[in-house]
């Protein structure tokens, strides 16, 4: 009988291993954060994924598994694993990126020589939809900012949502990446901010005067001291600002302003890309200014230009209906 879709399984790798298994996970974890740079929650996300698998073999097999059982694995070891979690009801994105944690760890133990490769190295994912990403269009962009005080009473905190959702939009960040910056990263107008993203990648961001300007403002109406060396941006009560009452905020405006539900913190990233492409930008600087590793990320702005041309042509061309 399979189990409700409710149901979650948060595994520890070490749990469901064997002594030499147990000390390979260790290496690969140490070699994720240390020599790849991976963020935290990705590699929190990793093991639990590889836990997960662990812990499947274990009840297969009916015995812990060691380093030689991944490298025994067959198709049908993975195919079972992958069939179990479709009837718990994970999604084909969330089994995507369990089979990758397992082939890092694969990856791992065929460079320390302990293991072939296998099926893991052709074992294909599940299939994903083409995800294209929602951003806000210009007229929506322009309300949202015409009217960001809505979302609160306290003008200093005006102030500071509006530099940081300038920030999304006029810089294209992440809002982990606009939260993470302090104080000495207060740009100027003209300047330019140095943003480390996703894998410890490195990118430069020219800053807009308007971005510049509303950072300012806030700095110089926010109540608490700014520590050089601490949060640029500031909660109520004088601590790092949570991510989450940015989301909240613009959930509010959403309501207030009658903005569609995909009107969310990362769709103002979003909408940087797609108005930057729609005004003739060049896609491998616009790849540079987001920090993608692959170019084929960046390529999803174009589906969504040429989708926005489709839709303004149907609208108003006399024999688009025929």
């Amino acid at each position: 009988m399979s189990q409700p879709a409710a149901v979650k399984v948060d595994a520890n790798p070490l749990l469901f291993a064997k002594a030499d298994l147990v000390a390979a996970l260790k290496g690969w974890l140490g070699h994720l954060a240390q020599e790849r740079r991976a963020a935290r929650l990705t590699i929190e996300a990793y093991q639990r994924d590889v836990g997960d698998f662990l812990r499947f073999l274990s009840f297969y097999d009916g015995d812990a598994p060691n380093v030689a059982r991944l490298g025994a694995l067959t198709r049908a070891d993975i195919r079972a694993w992958l069939s179990a979690r479709r009837e718990r009801g994970l999604i084909a994105a969330s089994n995507a990126r369990a089979l990758s944690a397992v082939k890092s760890l694969a990856r791992r133990l065929v460079r320390d020589g302990r293991i072939e490769i296998g099926v893991l190295g052709t074992q294909r994912g599940p299939r994903l939809p083409r995800s294209v990403p929602k951003p806000l269009n210009a007229a929506e962009a322009e309300t949202l900012f015409d009217n960001v005080e809505l979302a609160s009473d306290e003008p200093w905190l005006q102030k500071r949502d509006l530099a940081v959702l300038l920030l999304l939009y006029g810089c294209g960040l992440r809002i982990s990446e606009a939260l993470g910056l302090t104080r000495a990263d207060a740009p100027k107008a003209g300047g330019t901010l140095r943003i480390t993203g996703k894998g410890g990648k490195t990118r430069l961001v020219p800053v807009l005067p308007v971005v510049a300007e509303a950072i300012e403002d806030y700095l110089a109406a926010c109540p608490w001291p700014v520590a050089k060396t601490g949060s640029l941006f500031l909660g109520a009560k004088g601590g790092p600002l949570n991510p989450r009452i940015i989301q909240r905020n613009l959930q509010s405006l959403r309501a207030q302003l009658g903005l569609p539900e995909t009107a969310t913190p990362h769709a103002l990233r979003h909408s940087f890309a797609t108005h930057l492409l729609a005004g003739g930008g060049d896609l491998r600087a616009i790849q540079e200014l987001l920090g993608h590793a692959s170019l084929s990320t960046t390529q999803r702005y174009t589906e969504i230009d040429a989708a926005q041309l489709l839709s303004v042509y149907q609208a108003a061309h006399p024999r688009a209906r025929n």
